[in-house]
C-alpha cells in the first residue's frame, strides 16, 4: 500500500497507540514526555485527543516546551502517515496573516516517522503531501528546522524544494544548540 496522510480519527487510533507503546514519540524534541502525555490523554478521553489534532483555532491552550515552560499555541493540525498501519505524524502550524513565527515555534512543519518505517521515503512523501494544505493558508513560504547532524531530515526538506536560509541557536527552552533553518516557497 502506498503512503497517504489521514486526519487522526478513532478508527486508526489503536495503530497510533501501538506505536507509542513500542517507544515511539510524536515529538522529536520532547521524546518520552510527549509519548507519556499522549498515552495519558488517550486513556482519559480518546475522542478529545483525536479532536485536538486538528486545532485550527488554537483552542487547546498553551503548549509545553522542552524545558517545561509553556507558551501560546498557534493554529495548526496533524496528519498521520498511513500505509495500512500508522507510520508517523506530520504537523503544520502558522500565525494567521504572517509567515513569521514566534521564537518558541522553531518551524511551520514538523514530522516524526516511527523507527521501523524509516529509510523508505515516508517523510519526504508526507512533506510533499502536506505542502498543498499549507498553501491554503496563503503563506509565501514555510520554514522547517533541523539539527546540523540530522542529514536524513535535511534530505527530506531539500527533496521538497527547501533551501537553507540560516544557521541559528535554538532558544534556551530548546537547549540553545545550533540548528539549521530551511525555507520552502509556496
Amino acid at each position: 500500500m502506498r503512503l497517504t496522510l489521514i486526519k487522526p480519527d478513532l478508527e486508526h487510533l489503536p495503530s497510533f497507540v501501538r506505536a507509542l507503546r513500542r517507544g515511539w514519540s510524536p515529538d522529536n524534541v520532547r521524546g518520552d514526555a510527549a509519548m507519556s502525555e499522549a498515552l495519558e490523554a488517550i486513556e482519559h478521553d480518546a475522542a478529545a485527543f483525536v479532536e485536538a489534532n486538528d486545532d485550527r483555532d488554537a483552542r487547546a491552550g498553551p503548549v509545553t516546551l522542552p524545558d517545561g515552560t509553556t507558551a501560546p499555541r498557534l493554529p495548526g493540525f496533524h496528519r498521520w502517515l498511513w500505509d495500512g498501519r500508522f507510520c508517523g505524524v506530520i504537523g503544520f502550524r502558522w500565525q494567521p496573516g504572517t509567515p513569521a513565527l514566534p521564537p518558541h515555534v522553531l518551524g511551520h512543519i514538523g514530522y516524526a516517522v516511527v523507527p521501523w518505517k524509516r529509510g523508505r521515503g515516508y517523510a519526504t512523501r508526507a512533506l510533499a503531501l502536506l505542502l498543498p494544505e499549507a498553501r491554503l493558508q496563503n503563506l509565501p513560504y514555510v520554514e522547517l528546522t533541523t539539527d546540523p547532524e540530522n542529514l536524513p531530515s535535511q534530505k527530506v526538506i531539500l527533496a521538497n524544494g527547501g533551501r537553507l536560509v540560516a544557521r541559528f541557536r535554538k532558544p534556551a527552552a530548546y537547549g540553545g544548540a545550533e540548528s539549521l533553518r530551511f525555507r520552502i516557497d509556496l
